[in-house]
């Protein structure tokens, strides 16, 4: 049974009844507030290890030697060690979005959670999205700053190219790949996290509402 229909009910029936209505419509809200922050803390965690299983993988890869023949592996570990911290601390902030939301909560304090909740996530997604942009275009002109370091990127796929053209191509492949990448963060973004902010929006107009009601 959603809200509107438990609205509707509430105005319809008698004065002295209506508290109690309200009070339902009101643990509604914040249970599916609270199953939401919750998902999000989970999908969180996934996300977290599924690129940590990932990057152990990558590290055993031909990329791996590309990298340390380039002199891009101190950069690497940095970056690494960096994004690690910043996604934990996303993940705490998530934890606490959810242990704060409590049964005591009012309607203000759960819409003031809510709003907090789906500033953190836009701030985790942007940030994922802009440090992986930001990764890629320094990495690309260290690669184009070091000497035969187009060659030794080419040649991962035993590609050969007239020095002339090697810029050419490998600047527009890497604008390509640049875009491609972006489209695909944001897609596998906004599957993760989009659903659940859209959700959480609409239970903030809902509360709101609620709000008014008084």
């Amino acid at each position: 049974m959603d809200l509107e229909h438990y609205k509707k009910t509430w105005e319809n029936q008698p004065e002295e009844a209506k508290k109690v209505s309200k009070e339902e419509i009101y643990k509604m809200s914040q249970a599916k507030s609270t199953s939401i922050v919750k998902w999000i803390f989970i999908i969180g965690v996934l996300e977290f290890a599924f690129w940590l299983i990932l990057s152990s993988f990558t590290s055993k890869l031909e990329v791996e030697e590309i990298y340390k023949e380039l002199k891009l592996m101190e950069l690497l570990d940095v970056v690494y060690y960096i994004n690690f911290i910043v996604v934990v601390a996303f993940l705490y902030y998530f934890y606490k979005n959810y242990s704060s939301i409590s049964t005591i909560d009012s309607t203000k304090d759960l819409m003031r959670k809510i709003i907090k909740t789906r500033k953190t996530v836009k701030y985790y997604v942007n940030y994922n999205v802009l440090a992986a942009v930001l990764l890629m275009i320094v990495f690309n002109v260290k690669i184009v700053n070091t000497p035969n370091g187009i060659e030794t990127v080419l040649e991962i796929d035993n590609i050969n190219f007239d020095d002339s053209n090697l810029m050419t191509v490998y600047v527009i492949s890497q604008a390509i790949a640049l875009i491609i990448m972006i489209l695909f963060l944001f897609l596998f973004y906004y599957l993760l996290y989009g659903i659940m902010l859209k959700k959480l929006k609409r239970n903030h107009k809902e509360l709101d509402r609620l709000e008014k009601l008084n």
